[in-house]
């Protein structure tokens, strides 16, 4: 009998100092994670797709990056692009030159999410003529841009180890496009033109109905307990993106808020209705937010996007038309 219980004692210690072991080696790991994490902020895990695929493009798998300080690059890259406020914003603890707002605010998911004003074809298609700029630019041009226009700030230095980084990134997610070939999904998807114009007023209703919730009654947002980032972001304001942004096109925006909102949808499954789309953004790109002076752009106004919301114009057609629409009798 005293034998069977001192058997039974072993057992329990055997049993507790395996736990304690584990507890030890769960410990050690954690502490490791954690101090490679503050290390090396760009180790962080590539995130995986949240919406399905479309045919014709998938990020590369992970197992693709290359070797060595390339691989660094590209991953902290990634980093900037999903927290770009947290290094880059007006508490960045790299550079203060943003206004608050992450890159992926506006390309989803890291650049990754199909019509979700994706990457795959960035790299692709540069270096090109834009019309634009009147002038052939280069990636990093590009990337420039969308610090000064949709981050309403300053673009890193062309030589920098952020603008390497956000490039390199870029490159290996278009890594496997062929050069100038668009792919399916590739950017974003734009909602047929009305009829009519686009509705602010009607807008107004649907913001309260589907955007309010996220980005709040006055288009704030909503920014994590520390104040550094936006949960939500901005959609006007003194910290949202400016009037020289992409998305600040009328067509753009309904596209991207089309097949991307709210918050969770994708092309697959959209919530909104194509008008319901182009007056939300009509109401949202109504508000107030900085100005760019953009006096320089479209030299050659024929190639003009027609929903191009500043003058001069090669037509006839009023800036509250070519802001709102209708845009039908523009395409002749």
């Amino acid at each position: 009998m005293e034998t069977n219980k001192i058997q039974r004692y072993k057992r329990i210690l055997s049993g507790l100092f395996a736990c304690l072991l584990m507890l030890i080696l769960l410990a050690g790991f954690e502490t490791f994670y954690l101090w490679t994490r503050y290390l090396f902020p760009a180790a962080a895990p590539m995130p995986a797709l949240q919406a399905a695929p479309v045919k014709g493009w998938q990020p590369p798998a992970v197992t693709t990056l290359p070797s060595g300080e390339k691989a660094a690059a590209i991953v902290y890259g990634q980093t900037l692009i999903r927290e770009t406020a947290r290094y880059l914003g007006p508490k960045g603890s790299v550079l203060q030159i943003t206004n608050g707002m992450n890159c992926q605010n506006c390309h989803l998911q890291a650049g990754t999410k199909p019509f979700g004003n994706n990457y795959s074809f960035t790299a692709a298609s540069y270096p090109k003529f834009r019309a634009r700029s009147n002038s052939s630019e280069t990636l990093n041009k590009r990337i420039s841009d969308c610090f000064e226009r949709s981050l309403n700030g300053v673009a890193p230095d062309s030589n920098s180890k952020e603008m390497t980084a956000i490039k390199s990134y870029i490159e290996w997610l278009g890594s496997e496009v062929p050069p100038h070939e668009r792919p399916d999904g590739s950017g974003l998807r734009k909602p047929a033109f009305l009829s009519r114009a686009a509705d602010p007023q009607k807008g107004a209703h649907i913001y309260t109905q589907q955007c309010k919730s996220c980005h709040g009654a006055n288009g704030e947002g909503v920014k994590d307990a520390d104040s550094i980032a936006f949960i939500y972001p901005p959609l006007w304001g003194p910290q949202s993106y400016n009037d020289a942004a992409g998305l600040y096109r009328l067509s753009n925006f309904a596209g991207y808020v089309k097949n991307n909102m709210p918050f969770g949808v994708d092309y697959n499954t959209p919530v909104l209705s194509d008008e319901e789309a182009w007056d939300v953004a009509a109401f949202i790109n109504s508000q107030p937010r900085p100005h760019k002076d953009q006096s320089a752009d479209w030299q050659d106004l024929k190639k003009k996007p027609i929903d191009f919301p500043f003058g001069p114009y090669a037509d006839a057609f009023s800036a509250e038309q070519h802001k709102y629409g209708p845009f039908k009798p523009m395409q002749q």
